[in-house]
């Protein structure tokens, strides 16, 4: 049903240099990225997209803070959502919930969560037993 998806930062060098670390541990990267000079609201706004082949997650330079966000990234393995929580602490992330079943949501359930550098809380999930 999502083509895509954005959320925004104030700090974009800290906010991209976190989902590069936090997606790269989930094969993402940053495919495409743009500065749009004639943004009458923030001139030079920067933008990038992740995915594997074309981008599917935006992060958009923003002058005010947004209303946080949640956003889960799904996984085909427990040890990948291990791996994006390492990732995501290491690239300036803060813990808010240690790679662990969440039984409550179903039996299978399996997600970390890490804030991002405006506070969005970011999930990795893997749904298999």
């Amino acid at each position: 049903m999502i083509d895509h998806l954005s959320s925004y930062a104030t700090d974009f060098p800290a906010t991209r240099r976190f989902y590069e670390s936090a997606l790269g541990a989930l094969g993402y990267s940053v495919v495409s990225e743009m500065t749009l000079a004639d943004d009458p609201d923030l001139p030079g706004r920067r933008i990038c997209g992740f995915g594997k082949e074309r981008p599917v997650f935006w992060v958009i330079e923003v002058s005010e803070p947004a209303t946080p966000r949640h956003v889960a990234f799904s996984t085909t393995g427990r040890d990948a959502v291990a791996a994006f929580h390492a990732a995501a602490l290491e690239g300036g992330g803060t813990d808010n919930g240690a790679p662990g079943p969440r039984p409550i949501y179903h039996e299978h359930y399996f997600g970390a969560f890490v804030l991002d550098p405006d506070g969005n809380n970011v999930e990795a999930v893997c749904h298999q037993a």
